[in-house]
């Protein structure tokens, strides 16, 4: 056989054509979702690194065991206990107004991702924090700077410089985990190549919806990669 045998094989233009709206479509719910969880994540995940960091006790304990339950358990497991477990409590949302919510996959995806990311993103800032140098704050309190200014002016520049690059491969992560969306009826990138399939009984939708995920992550590694030296071109 040739190659344009099976090139042809590999790419039925007929079939691209067809389902090509539906793709980009699934395309941008896996972005928007990813992004939406990735920087509520970070919101989040700052203030439990500050809890983990705080001098109270039962703060961070709390903080201590949400990380460590998160981290330790399956995003799948995660995302199916609030959507099929708690979502199995219906007259109960309905009571207190909350059913619009829980039997929506969409939103529960969404925080489900919000607060896997988070416990994630958590303990990279916690490390980040704790990187800079106790001199940084020390000086900080001579100048008669807050608490909250020393914070966002000196420590969290500093911290983002150590934090980013493993934020980045969180983020990476988080866009190849996202195809468990299309477990539960979420047509996201993944759902759409299931529906395809399910209907062409071809398998090269999948090489396609591998192409499309190599894509996003090349996308944004360099992304992060221009960042990265953008941040710390004022080093060496």
């Amino acid at each position: 056989m040739t190659i344009e045998h099976w090139l042809s094989r590999l790419l039925n233009l007929e079939l691209l054509e067809r389902y090509a709206p539906r793709f980009i479509d699934g395309l941008l719910v896996t972005a928007k979702l990813v992004a939406i969880s990735f920087s509520l994540g970070a919101l989040l995940g700052l203030l439990i690194a500050l809890g983990r960091l705080s001098s109270h006790r039962w703060l961070r304990g709390f903080t201590g065991v949400y990380v460590y339950c998160f981290r330790g358990s399956p995003l799948l497991a995660q995302l199916f206990l609030l959507y099929y477990g708690l979502g199995s409590f219906k007259h109960f949302w309905q009571d207190v107004g909350l059913w619009w919510f829980f039997r929506d996959a969409w939103l529960c995806t969404l925080l489900a991702f919000t607060l896997n990311t988070a416990a994630y993103q958590a303990e990279i800032m916690r490390g980040a924090l704790t990187a800079v140098a106790p001199g940084q704050r020390e000086a900080a309190q001579t100048l008669g700077l807050s608490r909250w200014t020393t914070l966002r002016k000196v420590i969290l520049p500093q911290s983002l410089l150590v934090a980013i690059g493993p934020l980045g491969n969180e983020l990476i992560l988080m866009i190849k985990a996202s195809a468990i969306a299309s477990l539960v009826t979420l047509y996201d990138l993944m759902g759409v190549t299931k529906l395809v399939f399910s209907r062409s009984f071809d398998f090269q939708v999948y090489l396609w919806a591998a192409v499309m995920y190599l894509a996003i992550v090349e996308l944004v590694r360099r992304a992060l990669k221009h960042l990265e030296r953008s941040l710390s071109k004022h080093i060496g």
